[in-house]
């Protein structure tokens, strides 16, 4: 596994801010695993992906928790 990102109590648009930053740092084919407690994150990190180009290989939640692996597929 690659980076983390520990994103639990920031409300949006926190969590996909960070996550965008963290990505900056991540190789193409690395991943970042990030987690964050913001519901509407589930929308706005798959919505992320899909509009940059990056891998969504899992979304999962967990006791409110919801947890991310996204593997950078491209440069933004």
């Amino acid at each position: 596994m690659g980076a983390t990102l520990d994103a639990k109590g920031l409300n949006c648009p926190m969590p996909l801010i960070r996550t965008r930053l963290a990505l900056k740092d991540v190789a193409i084919g690395e991943t970042l695993k990030v987690m964050a407690t913001d519901p509407t994150s589930y929308i706005d990190i798959r919505h992320f992906c899909e509009t940059t180009g990056q891998e969504l290989v899992s979304a999962e939640e967990e006791d409110g928790v919801y947890t991310y692996v996204i593997c950078k597929a491209a440069e933004f």
